[in-house]
Parts: structure tokens; C-alpha cells; sequence
């Protein structure tokens, strides 16, 4: 069976979260964090490596809280485990005094580059994604694919908002048969809105959002030819050379390489495709702390619904 990775980027601030490490906050019933149903949902898909992508001053609480626990139960079930840590100082360049913000999930991806030699997804550590959207990925990852065929969970914008406040999406426009991206634009503040009926609509700063947007949530899939590395690592190397060069001028102290945004970029001078994967699973995550309520609740339910167990990992280890 071929190999297929995970990665899980898991070293972001989370600054709309008002203090803590949010990756880590418990929403199961013995204290599981979100990151915890999508490493069942990956395993349980057929996905056979985890890459942990992290900060160093986080890694005692991270192995602490998780990484000693999901080790041990990856060594029984056959799955491999390695960590990368994204690091301000990994740049092709020098650093600009007074920068303290991470580099984005484009940097988070590439700290990884060495532990990554085969078909592999991305995914952030504090969003549920749901059962469908790994076995779509995992099913299109086992397929041979051209170097510069990319593949996205593709989202429903109106699936994925918070009731507490602004969120960031990558808004995908689509071509005719819905079936690859022809653009992604990362857009900030995309609110909820409610009318008295119960409509959802979107806005943005004010701009109208079509509700049934397909989004991106960070959920990539990129494909590798047998024994070789993908080939999308090295476009994103040059990537960050080049926004090294011209963005961090413009913007030294916050200026982020974001996945959605290089995507975005290589559709827009044709140097890729993206199949859209499509999934209706709600999305639920903790961009604020008066979303996990919320996210608390929603795993309650699927708990009750049977589409997980109390005992998380229960069905892993007994199949």
C-alpha cells in the first residue's frame, strides 16, 4: 500500500483567541483536542505518517498534551510520527528587527520538507474537517497525478462561520462542472449574518459574499511520483524566495506566505490545476474562545449519533 502523509500545522499564534495555545484546548469528553478526530479520521481513512509542524517553546505542552499519546497509539496501529519546527530564523534572508510573527502556513509547510517523500495533505490543528473530506483526500492522493495537479477540500463558506466574530477564507471561484479551482482569494472578516427568516448570508468589510461559496480551509493535497519528494515543495521554495524579496519590504513586521495566497497566484499564471474535493461536513473549530462551547457540544452530538466513540481510538485499535 503506498505511503500517503499527513501534515498537521499546529505552530500558528491563534491571535483572535485571546491567550493560550489554542491547538491544545480539550473539546471531547475525556479532554480529546480537535486534532484528535482528524488524526482518527486520517488514520481511519488509510493515511500511514502524521508530521507534527510546531514551535519549539511549544513542544513540551504539545508532546504533553498529545504527541507522547497519539505516538503510542500510531506505534500499535503501524503509523509513522515526526515533528518539524517552524522557526522564525528559517528564512532566505535575514530576519527584520522587531519581527515576532510567524511566517505563515506556506513557511509551516516547507519546515517540513525533509520528513515529506511522498504523496502528502496539509491541514490546520484546530479545525474539524469531518470523515468525508480525508477519504476523498486520501483516495485522490493513492492515484497517480501530474507534478503540478493540486487537490483542495472544497468547503461551503456558510458550513464554515462563526457565530463570535470574523474569519479568514480562502474564496474559491469554480469553473462551470464545479470540479477544479480557477482562482482562491484569501479574504479577512468574513462575517455571519442571520435574517429574521434564518437566511445566512456573508460579508466582508461590507462586500457581499455568496453563502455557497466553495472555501478553502487549509485542506491541500499534494501529489508525488513514486520514491520522490513532491514536486510542489520546490515551487514553494522558490515561492517564499521570491516573497522574501518583495513582500517583506513592503510589510517586514506581519507580512505572512500563506498556502491559499501562492495557490492563488500559480492558478492565476496557469502553473497549476486543483480538483475540488467536495464535502458537506459542517466545519466547527475555536478561531475565538467563545467558539469551543459550541465545538464541545457539536462532538457531544456526533458522539451520540455514532460517528465516533466515547473511547476515541477504541475502533482503531480493535480492527
Amino acid at each position: 500500500m503506498r505511503k500517503i502523509t499527513l501534515l498537521i500545522m499546529a505552530a500558528g499564534i491563534g491571535s483572535r483567541f485571546g491567550g493560550g495555545i489554542k491547538q491544545l484546548e480539550p473539546v471531547g469528553l475525556h479532554d480529546e483536542i480537535i486534532m484528535d478526530y482528524s488524526i482518527h479520521d486520517a488514520i481511519e481513512a488509510g493515511f500511514s505518517k502524521i508530521i507534527f509542524v510546531i514551535r519549539k517553546d511549544i513542544e513540551a505542552d504539545f508532546r504533553e498534551r498529545i504527541g507522547n499519546r497519539i505516538e503510542g497509539i500510531c506505534s500499535k496501529l503501524g503509523v509513522e510520527t515526526a515533528y518539524a519546527f517552524q522557526e522564525l530564523e528559517d528564512v532566505p534572508g535575514d530576519v527584520p528587527v522587531g519581527r515576532s510573527k510567524p511566517w505563515g502556513t506556506g513557511q509551516a509547510v516547507l519546515a517540513a520538507r525533509e520528513y515529506i517523500h511522498e504523496p502528502f495533505a496539509v491541514i490546520n490543528a484546530d479545525d474539524y474537517y469531518g470523515k468525508e473530506a480525508f477519504v476523498k483526500m486520501y483516495d485522490w492522493l493513492a492515484l497517480d497525478h501530474a507534478d503540478t495537479a493540486f487537490a483542495m477540500a472544497g468547503f461551503i463558506l456558510q458550513n464554515t462561520l462563526s457565530d463570535n466574530g470574523g474569519v479568514t477564507r480562502g474564496v474559491c471561484s469554480v469553473e462551470a462542472g464545479h470540479t477544479h479551482v480557477v482562482d482562491v482569494v484569501e479574504t479577512e472578516n468574513i462575517i455571519k449574518l442571520v435574517d429574521e427568516s434564518g437566511k445566512i448570508t456573508s460579508e466582508a468589510d461590507g462586500i457581499a459574499i455568496n453563502p455557497k461559496s466553495y472555501v478553502s480551509m487549509n485542506f491541500w493535497g499534494f501529489s508525488a511520483k513514486a520514491g520522490c519528494a513532491p514536486a510542489y515543495m520546490d515551487i514553494l521554495a522558490d515561492g517564499f524566495e521570491k516573497f522574501f524579496i518583495d513582500e517583506v519590504k513592503k510589510n517586514p513586521l506581519k507580512s505572512e506566505y500563506l498556502l491559499p495566497v501562492h495557490i492563488g497566484g500559480l492558478l492565476r499564471e496557469g502553473k497549476c490545476t486543483v480538483k475540488i474535493l467536495e464535502t458537506h461536513d459542517k466545519w466547527f473549530g475555536v478561531t475565538y474562545k467563545d467558539d469551543k462551547n459550541n465545538v464541545v457540544q457539536s462532538f457531544k452530538q456526533l458522539i451520540a449519533d455514532g460517528v465516533y466513540r466515547e473511547d476515541l481510538y477504541s475502533d482503531l485499535l480493535q480492527g
